[in-house]
């Protein structure tokens, strides 16, 4: 993936917990739970608002694995668990899963943030997820889950329905034989420092390349714990002094920087070199000795509680965030509503109006219909009487030629008698 010239490289790891070490045979795993290891590089340089995995396959079903890496509307990284196959599923299909997600602290992974649960999947639910840690937390340099700008993202899946499968300590113990190991090398490192009273050659012998064990491993360190306490060795003055200079240096801490520096593995070193240390003038007591044996255990508790409680202050912090958010909105849209409400009132007034003119006109146009029909009737009965009078007009023609001959007629006549009046009126 190239992001702004920088390459954002995701490397995949899929494995079944049973074929892997045995960790998941000391808990009674059946073989079905599957982890999916998703290291994301140059992570704080992603622009997209999510990450999708490629498909896998658990006991015959295939799921996928989405990341928001700045959240799902939210301030926190966000996983979710998918069936990646949901759309090709015959209706009223369901699936049921365990499933867990965890960021990893790759200081200390016991400070890993984790998350699971047990949810039926189904075609309304067919992703199921968590807000898994606040950015301002994912983001913080002195926790480890951004180590040189590397994010370690776990998931478990197991399609079974054992109560309570997957858990912060069964997420935690999956990784157990390399911390084991981790932790042999600081004490070898360790002990490759210390000066004894004697030194003799020891041969090496490189072992075969066989499957280690987890019980391999706890023999071995059980072995090599008893034999560095029967060696009896003598620590001088100067180491006592460093010693104790590293277990100051690590009380002038604050428990929650102790806590993300990852110097734990040097203070158990140091707190046995002191428990150990025999001078003539700076002998312990028993209860003294005891009591630095167990600090390491009391400080690494005391800095998991500091810790824990920074999480729960961030947690407050990055709710008091989105409390303020929905306020704002809330806000927002109350103004709004209020706005609109103004709007609508305004809108029925015009409507109103607008009804007035749409009953002033409905009574218009009766009035108009009723004139209308009126004058239908009025036309439709001239005309009525024009057709009739068209059907009697020869007779009247005929009898209008015959009163004009019968006027030339009386005319000519009266001019007769008129010529005979005149003509007595001369001779009388």
């Amino acid at each position: 993936m190239d992001v702004n010239g920088l390459i954002t490289k995701v490397t995949w790891k899929i494995e079944v917990l049973s074929d892997v070490g045995s960790t998941s045979k000391s808990m009674g795993l059946n073989g079905q739970v599957t982890k999916v290891t998703w290291r994301i590089e140059n992570f704080s340089s992603i622009k997209a608002k999510t990450l999708c995995s490629e498909n896998f396959t658990v006991d015959g079903s295939k799921w996928q694995l989405r990341i928001y890496p700045e959240g799902n509307n939210e301030d926190f990284l966000s996983t979710y668990l998918v069936v990646a196959d949901s759309a090709t599923l015959a209706s009223g299909w369901t699936r049921y899963a365990h499933y867990g997600f965890a960021v990893i602290d790759q200081f200390d992974r016991e400070n890993s943030k984790t998350l699971a649960s047990k949810k039926e999947f189904n075609a309304i639910r067919p992703s199921r997820g968590f807000n898994l840690l606040p950015l301002t937390e994912l983001h913080n340099p002195k926790r480890g889950y951004l180590l040189n700008d590397a994010c370690l993202v776990e998931a478990y899946v197991f399609t079974g329905r054992t109560v309570d499968m997957i858990s912060h300590e069964f997420i935690v113990k999956t990784d157990l034989d390399k911390r084991k190991t981790k932790e042999g090398d600081c004490v070898k490192a360790a002990i490759g420092n210390q000066k004894t009273t004697t030194t003799k050659p020891v041969e090496i012998i490189n072992p075969s390349p066989t499957l280690v064990t987890e019980a391999d491993m706890n023999t071995f360190f059980t072995s090599l714990e008893s034999e560095l306490s029967n060696s009896r060795i003598v620590y001088s003055k100067e180491e006592a002094k460093e010693a104790l200079a590293k277990i100051n240096e690590a009380l002038n801490m604050t428990p929650v920087d102790l806590n993300d520096s990852g110097k734990f593995c040097p203070l158990k070193q140091a707190f046995m070199i002191l428990a150990s240390f025999d001078g003539s003038s700076t002998t312990l007591t028993i209860k003294q000795m005891n009591e630095l044996l167990g600090l390491e255990e009391r400080l690494k508790e005391l800095t998991n509680r500091a810790a824990k409680a920074v999480q729960d202050k961030n947690q407050l912090t990055a709710k008091e965030s989105i409390k303020r958010t929905m306020t704002r909105s809330l806000e927002s849209s109350l103004i709004r509503y209020k706005e609109v409400e103004t709007e609508v009132k305004q809108v029925d007034q015009i409507l109103a109006a607008l009804h007035e003119e749409v009953v002033e006109a409905q009574k218009k146009r009766e009035k108009m219909l009723a004139e209308r029909n009126g004058i239908y009737k009025s036309c439709k009965e001239i005309k009525m009487k024009l057709d009739a009078l068209g059907k009697e007009w020869a007779v009247y023609e005929a009898t209008a030629r015959v009163g004009e001959e019968e006027e030339k007629s009386v005319e000519a006549e009266w001019g007769r008698i008129k010529d005979f009046i005149s003509s007595i009126n001369g001779k009388i």
